[in-house]
């Protein structure tokens, strides 16, 4: 497809159900989404993209909230769509509209099917056609508007060469005799995405250092995160943008009491101390009074689980290094632990655990079976 031509924006409804109707004609669309993670509370879908063989469009969902008409696109087992790493671009569809996406071609897990090294979108274009796409914009705030043309144009060149990028990788599988492997993938990939609701509140034993902490120390990290949360909520910005990870830690560890305790612990201007200095050390109080805050009991460690997990680790290294790959090529991580853990005895027991990768069972079923038997 040539540079040249007008970018199809749509902002109405009436601009969305005509691009749908044009977009509902294609055999293969290439998609990619733009979010504001890096610039808001709960990060929302701010830009939808597509490519076909003839123009390149952009929706805008802030200005349209009801994307109906793109479901049964999604849903459409006709339509191929391509995407780039599509797995959080599928979380975010999943998640904002409860798109069903079928019938994907991802590029770079193409690519990683193939061996390649480098597999980003930006090193798969130079190495196929010499394209240097720009990145300056790669942690735009996408959501603020008007945006500007420079954005949307940046934006447009992750879908505009898509399905060139997918005819060429796709035919490299095929001569290679990997079309299979990867188009399992491709399957699986939206089996994987699962809608969910978000948490409440953060995870304190997932915030960095937090397991080094005692259980008081624990308690009160507890509260600094509920303050850091409520203030992230109100001004509609990210959790770090308010207090980072590692400056939370160290506040819980040394139990300030006063202002001038905050002297020395990195991350605490003199800016900051200001504008959270009271706030933080309320949350201490909280936490010192609060019950001590235990870590998790880890589940009971299972040695035999471990030595099969061994077992199919070690083969799955050499098999990749056969084919010239990452090891979860050959198998993914979730399916090796699922074989590990059930121990299967026959390709019957087997069966069932690769139910969701058919070419990997009949290449590799056998030699599985015979390395958990050792």
């Amino acid at each position: 497809m040539s540079e040249n031509g007008q970018l199809f924006i749509a902002t109405t409804p009436k601009q969305l159900s005509e691009l749908a109707k044009r977009l509902s004609r294609k055999v293969f669309l290439g998609v990619d989404t733009e979010s504001n993670s890096l610039h808001a509370y709960k990060e929302r879908l701010c830009l939808l993209q597509f490519s076909t063989d003839k123009e390149d469009a952009v929706v805008d969902p802030l200005a349209v909230n009801d994307l109906a008409p793109l479901a049964g696109i999604f849903a459409n087992t006709k339509i191929e769509k391509i995407f780039h790493a599509a797995e959080y671009d599928l979380i975010v569809l999943n998640r904002d509209y409860g798109f069903p996406i079928v019938n994907l071609f991802d590029t770079m897990i193409a690519a990683r099917t193939l061996g390649r090294k480098k597999v980003g979108l930006g090193n798969l274009l130079e190495e196929e056609f010499g394209i240097k796409l720009e990145k300056k914009f790669q942690r735009a705030d996408w959501g603020e508007r008007p945006l500007r043309r420079e954005l949307l144009e940046y934006a447009r060149m992750d879908t505009h060469h898509l399905i060139e990028l997918r005819d060429k990788l796709k035919a490299e599988l095929e001569a290679r005799d990997r079309w299979e492997l990867a188009k399992e993938d491709f399957e699986r990939l939206p089996q994987l995405i699962r809608a969910g609701s978000e948490p409440a509140e953060q995870d304190v034993w997932r915030i960095k250092g937090a397991r080094d902490l005692n259980p008081r120390q624990a308690a009160i990290l507890q509260e600094l995160a509920k303050y850091r949360e409520a203030k992230a909520a109100a001004a509609d910005v990210p959790l770090f943008k308010v207090v980072g990870d590692s400056t939370l830690t160290t506040i819980a560890a040394a139990r300030p009491k006063t202002p001038g305790d905050f002297k020395g612990i990195e991350g605490m201007t003199p800016g900051q101390i200001q504008r959270h200095g009271k706030g933080l050390l309320d949350a201490v109080k909280r936490g010192e009074q609060a019950p001590p805050l235990r870590r998790p009991k880890r589940s009971p460690y299972d040695e035999a689980f471990v030595a099969r997990l061994d077992k199919l680790r070690a083969w799955r290294k050499n098999a990749a290094k056969e084919m010239d790959v990452e090891s979860d090529v050959v198998l993914p991580r979730d399916v090796m632990q699922a074989a590990a853990r059930a121990n299967p005895k026959s390709l019957t027991e087997l069966e069932p655990i690769l139910a969701s990768v058919p070419w990997r069972k009949r290449q590799y079923g056998e030699k599985i079976i015979e390395t958990l038997k050792g």
